[in-house]
């Protein structure tokens, strides 16, 4: 990819004009990677991941000094942000927080020409930030053993369907997958993090040598750990198609479920330079319709019952 040069520089993307302060500043050093190819990127797959943040608040994991720099998370927007981007105001426990929202390619265009590498999403839209319309799994391995993260999904996946929840899996772009499972909003944060709880406590006892939900990691004991905690009013998952601040710019890549066969997966197979053929790929294109847990919480708890 190229860069552009100079102190900042215009992009056009769609309606809007998007200024791009310091295009050729490296965010990536390893690589070669400057501002500029990551809002290019951001602005190749806007058509299918501004449906995955639209109308949902945003924590922007900034690295205005490289990936090499811890950079920061920012829940509140930043007063120079243009008047243009969309926000919403949500109660926090002593006050508010002023999110931005992600609703077009040029605010998605403008947050990486803040040097935001990764949007971390809610999993509830603003509109009824206490009512999530998705669910998330977190599969986290102990070190790279990418090998226990499709065994787990496999099987979280099989549960899944048992239970008549449908499901779709993506990388992380770190070292593990994530499962999303579409909701209808019906339900609050707790009772929907009680029953993610519920399903991965199961999961685990049917497979006590490989899965856990213990949240110390020294009480692991290199299992996997099936990490449900992100289901919570404020919490933030990592978004589709957001790049992360690692070396290589790995992509958290939504896939189908008969991807996870294919030789070679793993949590970092997508890089931000894969962009034309992650969307010839498309697999959330047909993402199906959210489910109500109600029913799936009987049946998880007949489950339960028989053992």
């Amino acid at each position: 990819m190229s860069a552009a040069r100079g102190t900042a520089s215009a992009v056009r993307v769609g309606r809007r004009t998007v200024e791009l302060p310091r295009p050729d500043k490296v965010l990536f050093p390893a690589d070669g990677l400057t501002k500029a190819d990551l809002a290019d990127y951001y602005r190749r797959v806007a058509g299918q991941m501004v449906p995955q943040l639209r109308g949902r608040p945003l924590m922007l994991e900034r690295h205005p000094d490289g990936i090499d720099d811890s950079g920061f998370m920012q829940k509140d927007v930043p007063e120079h942000f243009p008047d243009w981007l969309a926000r919403a105001e949500l109660p926090k426990a002593d006050g508010t927080v002023t999110y931005a929202l992600c609703d077009d390619a040029a605010s998605l265009v403008y947050l990486a020409g803040q040097a935001c590498v990764t949007p971390h999403r809610w999993l509830s839209r603003a509109d009824r930030p206490d009512r999530p319309d998705r669910l998330v799994f977190d599969l986290d391995p102990p070190g790279d053993d990418f090998g226990s993260v499709l065994r787990a999904a496999r099987r979280l996946h099989a549960l899944l369907d048992d239970l008549e929840l449908p499901s779709l899996p993506m990388t992380t772009g770190s070292r593990g997958l994530h499962v999303v499972v579409p909701l209808l909003r019906r339900d609050t944060f707790d009772e929907v993090r009680a029953f993610a709880r519920d399903l991965a406590e199961l999961l685990a006892a049917r497979h006590p040598d490989e899965l856990t939900t213990a949240a110390r990691k020294k009480d692991r004991r290199g299992r996997l750990y099936l990490d449900v905690q992100r289901n919570g009013y404020g919490q933030t998952a990592v978004a589709p198609y957001s790049v992360r601040a690692r070396p290589g710019a790995p992509v958290a890549a939504p896939l189908d479920w008969a991807e996870l066969d294919e030789p070679g997966l793993t949590a970092r197979r997508w890089t931000l330079r894969d962009a034309e053929e992650m969307l010839a790929r498309a697999p959330w294109r047909d993402a199906p319709r959210g489910r109500s847990p109600a029913a799936a919480r009987r049946r998880l708890a007949e489950l339960g019952e028989g053992g």
